[in-house]
């Protein structure tokens, strides 16, 4: 019988990954919250993949006390977090385990003065904390939590009343942030957590909660096999192979063949890496799991055996130590005093970050964050004292630091850039002879004279900026807030530049997206040059998915 009253690490366990599970479910649904209504909404998926890469390390945990399961959850988000909201989630994570890491039990006391320790440490990782968002809801959340803990009869009701007020807070968003108010929506940060509340709640009730397809959020996808599909076999055929893949398996390549997977069985391992696929399924049909998998590239070392013959264990051992010898196996880059690390999307921009002396890439920006995880990765490969990192996105600049703040052995320093073009810009101000404090200011200086047009489209109707705006629509946004709206894609880059243009100005760059052809961009490069005679225009091949054009003018 679970006492109403305290709870331990295998309760809290169960919390934790109901929370995640439910976070995880509602997770598109969150990122259809995006104030802005462009394309890579991503608010649901960076804070499922962070909170996913702690349910790994939890569900790898066999009975742990309260410290081991602290461990695990504030080692996994931190590592997997990305994005604002998934960096704020780890740290309300982070702060809140480190309140209860010394407890064998916890009662509403302790569950508020935890929560309150998350609230604290989530608010000093934000610069300027802003209210109206994920963190409002936290902070109200803990603070009704303290002020009826001490009169608190048992946890259900004082789990309840949490939950309502973190529900009101949620509400109120839109009165502390007007930009939530005129587009009609609720803070999606504040939504994901208010998920992750309720999901927890269930799994302190006791709900039946299915976590047999939890997704690591580390880079490569790991999903656990429960112990209640090793007990209840339905499918006959334990199905193991090896994709060798054509090209790299993209997140949405990646997530379709695993719903595949589902369809078809159960059980399901999946470790994605660079090159390789690896798959373990109970399934009726192998073969149909077979000709799936043909579609990504050859196959090696199938294996197709009655399922009880099956080591679940070995076979995600294995998986985890070939991707380490993969890595372990990389060239080292030579050593070096500074070093560089950039985040970037599409060939021509990657192209451009390297002949300007970038050590390391990592892809990422609009539509997939890198986690903090990526971050560590890079700073290990880039074999220097001091590293310089872009983020290159105002979405990454936290997860940056987050990596700065857990690398030990080596000076970073995060160069706060917003959008491609500071990333450039700040690169290009880089003088080998200057100290890296020295090239820090450089760097800061320049990026504060680029200003930053990025052209794309609407996915649903909304008003914004005072401007309305309908699914389908060409939009202009700029570095704080929508600039053009229109329906034609040259119109709105026009506009987006004018509405940049000051009498400083003197280069307009262009950087055409994957959609855009070279002759498209030239008419538009022409266009601008006509128009402001006295600036220079340049033209670049991006290559970025999703926005047309990335323009800057400086």
């Amino acid at each position: 019988m679970v006492s109403r009253t305290t709870i331990d690490a295998k309760i809290l366990s169960r919390m934790f990954l109901a929370g995640a599970k439910n976070l995880e479910a509602k997770k598109e649904w969150i990122n259809e919250l995006n104030v802005f209504p462009v394309p890579d909404g991503d608010t649901g998926t960076n804070m499922t993949l962070t909170i996913m890469s702690a349910a790994s390390e939890v569900r790898a945990l066999t009975n742990p006390d309260m410290e081991m399961l602290a461990k695990a959850i504030s080692s996994g988000s931190l590592r997997g977090a990305r994005g604002n909201s998934g960096v704020i989630l780890s740290q309300l994570l982070r702060g809140f385990t480190r309140g209860v890491r010394k407890l064998e039990v916890l009662d509403a006391p302790a569950i508020a003065a935890a929560m309150e320790k998350g609230v604290e440490t989530a608010y000093k990782a934000v610069m300027k904390p802003k209210e109206g968002t994920i963190l409002t809801v936290a902070r109200e959340a803990a603070e009704k939590a303290v002020e009826i803990a001490e009169e608190a009869e048992d946890l259900e009701s004082f789990f309840a009343e949490i939950f309502a007020h973190a529900e009101a807070a949620l509400a109120r968003t839109p009165e502390l942030l007007p930009v939530l108010k005129e587009a009609g929506v609720v803070d999606s940060g504040g939504q994901g957590l208010l998920e992750v509340y309720r999901g927890a709640i269930d799994g302190f009730l006791g709900k039946e909660i299915d976590y047999s397809s939890f997704e690591a959020g580390t880079g490569s996808s790991l999903t656990k096999i429960s112990p209640q599909a090793e007990a209840d076999i339905k499918f006959g055929y334990c199905t193991e192979f090896i994709i060798l893949l054509d090209k790299e398996m993209s997140d949405e390549e990646e997530h379709s063949f695993k719903k595949f997977l589902t369809s078809i069985g159960d059980s399901i391992v999946l470790v994605a890496d660079d090159e390789i696929v690896k798959v373990h399924v109970h399934t009726n049909h192998p073969g149909e799991a077979i000709e799936r998998a043909l579609t990504y590239g050859a196959l090696s070392r199938m294996k197709i055996d009655n399922m009880r013959e099956e080591h679940q264990e070995k076979l995600i051992k294995d998986a985890e130590r070939l991707a380490k010898e993969q890595e372990e196996q990389e060239e080292e880059l030579p050593e070096k005093e500074i070093g560089f690390i950039s985040v970037s999307v599409g060939n021509g921009l990657t192209e451009i970050f390297k002949e300007l002396g970038v050590d390391y890439i990592i892809e990422g920006g609009q539509t997939m964050n890198p986690s903090t995880e990526d971050m560590l990765n890079a700073i290990d490969k880039v074999n220097a004292h001091t590293i310089f990192i872009f983020p290159n996105n105002k979405n990454i600049v936290l997860a940056a630091n987050q990596a700065r703040d857990l690398t030990e052995d080596k000076e970073i320093i995060v160069v706060p850039t917003k959008t491609i073009p500071q990333g450039i810009s700040a690169m290009i101000s880089y003088v080998p002879e200057k100290s890296a404090k020295e090239n820090e200011e450089a760097m800061a200086e320049a990026v504060s004279k680029v200003k930053t047009g990025q052209i794309t489209y609407a996915v649903r109707d909304t008003r914004i900026d005072e401007k309305e705006i309908h699914e389908g629509d060409i939009m202009g946004i700029g570095d704080k807030g929508i600039l053009a709206v229109g329906q034609d894609r040259a119109v709105v880059a026009k506009d987006t530049v004018a509405e940049m243009m000051d009498e400083d100005a003197e280069i307009i760059s262009i950087y055409y997206g994957a959609d855009i052809s070279e002759e498209e961009a030239q008419k538009l490069t022409d266009a601008l040059s006509e128009e402001y005679p006295d600036c220079e225009v340049e033209l670049n091949m991006g290559g970025q998915p999703i926005y047309y054009y990335v323009i800057s003018v400086e």
